[in-house]
């Protein structure tokens, strides 16, 4: 009997990869979000070569969770399936499919899944797996604007089986000060940059504007890509009409760009099933380095807002698996919902915000489209292409789930592994993440206190409201809601509040913070 290393039955490799973005005007004749995702799991098959025979021989499907499954803010007025893998299986002519699983939430799922269905290969357990998702949250935007009545209910029966963690980003006190999404969580992680860096608040913003210029002119070369404008630097970073602010200090162009219609599948099957069903050896990939982690669950928790320990070694973990470094990249991903989901990916990995070898494949998430929980499938599935066009060379994915909570890292080339697949068990290291705690959290503030970090929540009409953490003089953190005064928002927009001394007090479990 072969040894585990060279049993071809227990070896991952992928083999198929396929991307769609959706541009029909028509909205009556535009693809269903699982339509949509069928015609990228088609493509897949036919990029690693036997089509229709490498979906009938699958034994394993994870379908991402859709964002109108995820948030209130994406709920699909026009319904969905009761059972979204089985709807998409059937589209597929996949019935057979044993394993129909429907992800918990989570950028960092993508590759997640990757990681852990290679680990089941090794153990045998599995020989032929998809991982896709997709959304059409631009046409189901798009419809209801028009007043158009769609239907995509179905029921095929049956419940899927979950995968992942089904745990929501924010606790309670959070929930109950606003700060319960990533637009109102990532601008506070961006003010804290801003102050971990000495910048001003016009320094910084076109410092944001530099970092995200080089995705745009990514995506300006991506026909997939959503937006293909290629904004300069300066338009990135102007609030105008048509880029005005979302949460301060983000305007709409630097926001994960989520009402779009695209979608995307990657096939993994074990090295024996590749040959059994004739697939060009050009059409392989390998996982060479794995590894994911994630900070404490709630931004509250934090030791502080500008740094990711999860993201250090979860890179740390992935390139010791694959014996190199991010020098050794040819290409890079890095999850770009916002600026600061790079900017702290980029130090915590001691990677150039200016690397000359750019940090994205696709355009990022703002420009080539942030499709949900599915963003991590494209930029894996395009770097397949990438590596596939240069043998030899790797490239690193980043994915990055909740508010720099969740990370997972993958490192990939079309180079056979000179070792087994087998990352470490992410419990091992994850304690050292754990042991690292932030300051004592008030749920009920009042005294003095101090502003740690802050940002301003826009709507139609302007500041609505703001949401802030700050530190009570004995060190203990708190967060709060500043009066909605829209004088004293706009204020906070324009000179640096990260600092500001006041008193914050608590009424009926709300903590009110008054600069002054």
């Amino acid at each position: 009997m072969p040894s585990p290393s060279m049993d071809e039955t227990r070896i991952p490799v992928l083999v198929g990869c396929g991307q769609i973005t959706q541009r029909e005007p028509d909205l009556a004749k535009a693809l269903d979000p699982l339509s949509l995702t069928a015609e990228a799991c088609r493509m897949a098959a036919n990029d690693a070569g036997p089509g229709q025979k490498l979906l009938e021989s699958l034994d394993t499907m994870a379908l991402l969770r859709s964002f109108s499954d995820t948030s209130w803010r994406f709920t699909s007025p026009f319904g969905g399936s009761k059972h979204p893998p089985k709807s998409l299986a059937g589209r597929l002519g996949a019935d057979q499919i044993a394993r129909k699983y429907y992800t918990h939430p989570g950028g960092n799922m993508p590759q997640y899944l990757i990681s852990r269905f290679s680990e089941a290969i090794t153990r045998g357990e599995m020989q032929a797996a998809i991982i896709t998702g997709g959304e059409a949250l631009g046409t189901q935007k798009a419809a209801q604007r028009a007043g158009l009545q769609l239907d995509w209910n179905e029921d095929p029966g049956g419940k899927p089986e979950t995968l992942g963690v089904d745990t929501r980003g924010w606790n309670d006190a959070e929930d109950r000060h606003r700060m319960a999404g990533a637009i109102f969580a990532y601008p506070m992680i961006e003010n804290a940059i801003r102050g971990s860096r000495g910048r001003t608040i016009p320094e910084h913003a076109l410092a944001m504007g530099k970092l995200f210029e080089g995705f745009a002119k990514v995506a300006q070369a991506n026909p997939l890509a959503d937006r293909r404008d290629g904004f300069t630097a300066e338009q990135l970073a102007t609030v105008t009409e048509a880029n005005p602010y979302i949460g301060f200090p983000y305007p709409k162009l630097m926001n994960s760009n989520a009402f779009i219609d695209q979608a995307a599948a990657v096939i993994l099957t074990s090295v024996a099933k590749a040959k059994q069903m004739g697939i060009p050896r050009e059409k392989w990939v390998y996982l060479h380095g794995c590894a994911d982690t994630y900070d404490h669950w709630f931004l509250s928790d934090r030791i502080n807002f500008h740094s990711s320990p999860a993201m250090r070694i979860a890179a740390r973990e992935a390139f010791e698996m694959a014996d190199c470094t991010a020098d050794d990249m040819a290409f890079l991903d890095l999850y770009s919902c916002f600026p600061s989901a790079v900017e702290i990916c980029c130090a915590e990995q001691g990677i150039a915000e200016d690397d000359p070898r750019g940090l994205t494949v696709t355009g990022g998430l703002p420009y080539f489209g942030g499709p949900g929980n599915n963003y991590v499938t494209h930029s894996i599935a395009e770097m397949m292409n990438k590596v596939r066009s240069k043998p030899g060379s790797k490239g690193m994915v980043t994915a990055n789930g909740n508010y720099v909570t969740k990370q997972a890292v993958g490192i990939y080339s079309t180079d056979k592994p000179g070792k087994p697949f087998a990352p470490r068990n992410p419990k091992v290291y994850q304690v050292e993440i754990d042991t690292a705690k932030g300051p004592t959290v008030v749920e009920h503030a009042d005294g003095a206190a101090t502003i740690e970090t802050y940002t301003v929540i826009h709507d139609r009409k302007g500041p609505s409201y703001g949401i802030l953490y700050g530190r009570l003089d004995d060190g203990s953190r708190f967060i709060a809601n500043p009066p909605e005064d829209p004088a004293l928002l706009a204020e906070m927009e324009s000179k640096d509040f990260l600092g500001a001394k006041g008193r914050v007090s608590n009424k009926d479990g709300l903590n009110t913070f008054v600069p002054g």
